[in-house]
């Protein structure tokens, strides 16, 4: 399975996703705002991000920015989640390097059948 790395400020936001992802193999880091998401990222080499855009001190706009201006973080995928979910947020954080869209609140099980078939398509 894969390293996942979360970043999302809400604490029970990331709980439920570190354990859906856990349970079904993934090793997953973790990350409370978007500025500690990047260091992360740089440091643990994640395979791919689970991410949410509304975040205080960088929102998951200026994580997606940071992430592609380095080789070592511009290939890993990532899946973003958020509450507005409207087609021109999905369609934003496509252009700006997501993967993929997924709203929120979300199935824990569409959370793992997103990832891999993110994982699977790298």
């Amino acid at each position: 399975m894969a390293r996942v790395l979360v970043i999302d400020d809400e604490p029970d936001v990331r709980w439920l996703i570190r354990v859906s992802l856990e349970r079904a193999g993934h090793e997953v880091l973790v990350a409370e705002d978007g500025l500690r998401g990047v260091a992360v990222a740089m440091k643990q080499h994640p395979e791919a991000i689970v991410l949410d855009l509304m975040m205080p001190v960088m929102d998951g706009y200026g994580v997606l920015a940071e992430l592609a201006k380095d080789p070592r973080t511009t290939a890993v995928p990532v899946l973003v989640l958020s509450a507005r979910a409207i087609p021109e947020e999905a369609e934003r954080a496509t252009k700006a390097g997501a993967r993929r869209f997924l709203e929120k609140p979300f199935d824990p099980d569409d959370l793992v059948d997103e990832l891999a078939g993110m994982l699977r398509s790298e």
